[in-house]
């Protein structure tokens, strides 16, 4: 038997492991387990190259737990390691075998899926146990070994009556871990990290019946046996190539993913690229609406099938974190315990080729089949502003397929709609000026107003859409986006043929001052304008620019225009070639002055659900007594 001590530069590692290697204790299961699949994948690829001359056979890796001896065991059937690999191995902390396989084998290992690259994963045993112990049979001819530590920098190694090829490792568990000796707990954590890993994983046993034959009684039962419950999937659909998929296939694998999701995503994205960079994935657009709350089911990242982290920011640009789905590559960089990511040059490649790849992937849809593409528009479309926003290169190419609907369902690209509407909606300054709703229910007055014009009303309703059309005004030439309820409706595309008044300037200085007595100064700017006697009397509008600021501001920008916290300001526009307008005007008592004011603002505010409360109980008793 030998004893020594293990090779590592501080005194006793054991405490800077428990406090600082790993943030989360039940990491050590995916590091253990990815050692055990490393070693199962040495022994694939060298016996596939010829390189030893042993059967591969099926091998698993199984977990057990013996709560009665509080003993976690992880025992895999992979290429085992004789004595003197135990010293080298085991006992040169932060030796990696994974990273000198791969060195010595690099031409031909470069697809085996070895995952250690760090050496410390199996000292992460010790976060959790007081004991451990190491049973390992080398493939070679040679005695298996037995490695006990507990916890301290000596160990013993001596030889071990194991004849089965591989290795079991033993955890002794700390009393405050004991957590850790609770099957629940333990099949949380396999389901958690190793769902997918390449090598089935054994988790103990379930019952499955057997298939009756054809002939057999019609009150006979089905048999049933005890076969190895396997926890993980080891093919899971983004390791395999597109054309060996189908469309239910995705959707499966979408249920895999995410259990508790009952709806079918949208469409899917296979990423597949292994130049200059490995990276593999399947990415889902599920139907968004208006939501741009954080998913509670995000993104997966994976390095070579081991679950590393759902928070992908960096890899995959911010505006695409709200779809679902896999990511693997070996190739993004992950600090020692593979817990955060390291920004690199590698990550902003990986990054710009995820947008690129969606990009391509939105135009052939829209380009294959437009009508489905629109059917399936308000669900993805936040997605796709978001990302007009936040990536320029994505703006370029969206804007081949980004969709702007009008109000009665129509659907256009920017450049189409700009063919329709540049004769009728182009001002008398050569500008275009593209009139939308955000509500249309809530501004139907003011879209019906417009469409009596000819004009062509867009519906942009997305919580973004004020960000958004200040980006599209700053980045195309003389276009102005203006919301049809900003000003009456002869105000918005500016033309030469202004209205004469009926009034006279006299008389439009004292229905001014009539209207400002009544109506509330810290809410509304009187204004008149000269319309059709057929239009609204009195029509309440918030300039666009102030109501666009406040939006921004309250969506994240346009802080620095203080908008806040302005009170609500709108503009009141009388109507000054209206009836009601000159019966107010040359009332003979103030009294009915002041009630027909209060009356049409009231009126006009309803229109705009600004009514509520104490002022809304007035309005209808009066309106009552005036029915009276």
């Amino acid at each position: 038997m030998a004893t020594g001590n293990i090779n590592v530069s501080v005194e006793n590692i054991f405490p800077l492991i428990k406090k600082f290697l790993y943030s989360d204790h039940e990491i050590f299961l995916r590091e253990l387990i990815s050692n055990a699949t490393d070693a199962t994948l040495k022994l694939k690829h060298l016996t596939s190259i010829g390189e030893i001359d042993v059967e591969y056979g099926n091998p698993k890796i199984e977990v057990k737990v013996d709560k009665e001896n509080k003993t976690l065991h992880i025992i895999d059937q992979g290429i085992g390691m004789t004595k003197e690999e135990v010293e080298k191995y085991i006992n040169e902390v932060a030796f990696s075998g994974a990273e000198e396989f791969l060195e010595k084998y690099k031409d031909s290992a470069k697809d085996s899926g070895i995952i250690g690259h760090f050496g410390l994963g199996f000292y992460s045993a010790f976060m959790v146990a007081n004991k451990v112990e190491i049973f390992t049979k080398s493939y070679k001819d040679e005695p298996a070994a037995h490695w006990t530590c507990e916890g301290s920098t000596e160990f013993t190694l001596e030889t071990a009556d194991k004849t089965d090829r591989g290795t079991e490792i033993i955890l002794h568990i700390n009393e405050e871990d004991n957590q850790f000796l609770e099957e629940n707990r333990i099949s949380e954590l396999l389901v958690k990290y190793n769902k997918f890993m390449p090598v089935p994983i054994k988790f103990g046993t379930t019952q499955e019946e057997l298939p009756l034959p054809e002939d057999a009684a019609e009150d006979a039962k089905a048999e049933t046996v005890e076969v190895d419950n396997i926890i993980n999937n080891p093919t899971p659909a983004w390791t395999k190539q597109p054309t060996e998929l189908e469309d239910k296939d995705y959707k499966d694998f979408y249920r895999e993913l995410y259990p508790m999701q009952f709806e079918d995503p949208l469409f899917h994205i296979h990423l597949n690229v292994d130049y200059p960079f490995n990276l593999t994935g399947i990415l889902y657009f599920p139907k968004m609406g208006q939501d741009m709350n954080i998913q509670k089911d995000k993104i997966q990242l994976y390095q070579n099938q081991v679950y590393v982290t759902d928070n992908v920011e960096g890899i995959v640009p911010e505006f695409l974190t709200m779809l679902r789905g896999v990511i693997d590559s070996p190739d993004i960089p992950l600090n020692v315990s593979r817990s955060y990511l390291q920004a690199d040059g590698a990550v902003k490649k990986i990054s710009s080729y995820i947008t690129r790849k969606v990009a391509d992937k939105l135009k052939s849809l829209f380009t294959n089949n437009r009508e489905e593409f629109e059917k399936k528009w308000n669900d993805i479309k936040i997605v796709i502003e978001y990302g007009m926003l936040s990536e320029d290169k994505f703006f370029e190419k969206a804007d081949k397929f980004a969709l702007y609907p009008t109000v009665d369902n129509k659907f256009y690209t920017f450049e189409e709609l700009q063919e329709s509407i540049k004769d009728n909606h182009t001002d008398k300054d050569g500008n275009m000026v593209i009139l939308y709703a955000s509500n249309q229910d809530a501004q139907h007055s003011y879209i019906q107003a417009a469409k009596d014009k000819g004009y062509e009303v867009l519906l942009l309703d997305s919580p973004i859409v004020s960000h958004l059309i200040q980006k599209l005004e700053s980045s195309k030439e003389k276009i102005s986006f203006v919301r049809v309820d900003s000003d009456h409706v002869d105000n918005l595309i500016k033309k030469d043929d202004d209205k004469i008044s009926k009034l006279s300037e006299e008389e439009k200085e004292k229905l001014k001052t009539d209207f400002e007595k009544v109506v509330p100064k810290e809410k509304y700017s009187v204004q008149l304008e000269a319309m059709d006697s057929t239009a609204a009397p009195l029509i309440i509008t918030q300039p666009e620019f102030m109501r666009r600021m406040k939006e921004m501001q309250q969506t994240g920008g346009g802080g620095m225009f203080g908008m806040g916290n302005m009170p609500e300001m709108y503009n009141l526009v009388v109507n000054t070639n209206h009836e009601l307008i000159s019966e107010i005007l040359n009332s003979n008592s103030e009294e009915k002055q002041e009630r027909l004011i209060k009356q049409s603002l009231d009126l006009a505010r309803l229109s705009q659900n600004l009514l509520k409360g104490e002022e809304l109980t007035a309005f209808i008793k009066r309106s009552f007594e005036m029915v009276k």
